[in-house]
């Protein structure tokens, strides 16, 4: 079973995008054979109130929740977050919440961040960081959006063993604090592939060997990002079957408990 763990639905404010319908991503997905998504919504990362992305989304997949797995974008610097996140979990059936700092606003050392890491935590939805969302050359003019720092994500997850975090669009994290110190973190972290490389540097390879086949994931980034890139780095991984076979979606669907 293929399960990406890197994909959003929706209209993206900065460029067009194909394939952002339910049934355009699902047709995209069979031809590249991949079984089901963790889905975010495209609209969220932009507006005001993120949660009404979240009910766009909802409906986008409608009858779709067996292939396209929702997953919840929230600001915790926007109020009423707390009502939100309950009804992403009770009501959306949403699986797990992807949090945006630098472009809704906050940063992961906020305490508002604390706190909704901690009801997210309370819900057992895993938590999604992704270090970026599109290359900063090609935001435009009108945003000025950072990648999110290795060294605050470290800090992060060890502020809160007892929640769970997905690093996605992460690169240089083998030679960060997060393979290297890896012994001094709780082991409550899990890292998504696309970013990095296979060959030169090798670094998923490494992270394989410091963390183990069980906490890399597979992601592509659709519809923003090609998904063969993502499918060729797996295929050319110099690991086991079984081992290539649990990050193709495996480990995905373990943390997810689904």
């Amino acid at each position: 079973m293929t399960f990406d763990c890197n994909a959003s639905l929706g209209n993206y404010a900065l460029r067009q995008l194909r394939h952002n319908t339910a049934d355009g991503l699902l047709a995209l997905m069979d031809r590249k054979r991949i079984d089901r998504a963790l889905v975010g919504s495209a609209e969220a990362i932009t507006l005001l109130d993120a949660h009404s992305g979240n009910e766009m989304l909802s409906r986008a997949i409608g009858s779709h929740g067996d292939r396209l797995v929702p997953c919840a974008v929230l600001n915790p610097a926007y109020a009423g977050w707390e009502v939100d996140l309950r009804h992403c979990a009770e009501n959306l059936g949403m699986v797990a919440l992807k949090l945006l700092p630098h472009w809704h606003g906050y940063k992961l050392t906020d305490a508002c961040c604390g706190e909704i890491i901690a009801a997210a935590t309370e819900l057992s939805l895993p938590i999604l960081l992704p270090v970026r969302v599109q290359d900063g050359r090609q935001l435009g003019w009108l945003f000025d959006v950072p990648d999110l720092s290795l060294a605050d994500i470290a800090a992060t997850i060890r502020a809160h063993p007892a929640a769970r975090f997905v690093i996605l669009e992460g690169i240089g994290i083998a030679h960060s604090a997060l393979a290297t110190e890896r012994e001094s973190l709780p082991d409550n972290y899990w890292v998504e592939m696309s970013r990095m490389a296979v060959f030169i540097g090798k670094e998923i390879q490494a992270l394989v060997a410091a963390l183990g086949a069980q906490r890399v994931l597979f992601g592509s980034g659709m519809p923003l990002k090609y998904v063969d890139p993502a499918l060729l780095k797996l295929k050319h991984l110099d690991v086991s079957p079984t081992e290539k076979s649990a990050i193709l979606g495996g480990n995905l669907q373990d943390l997810l408990g689904l």
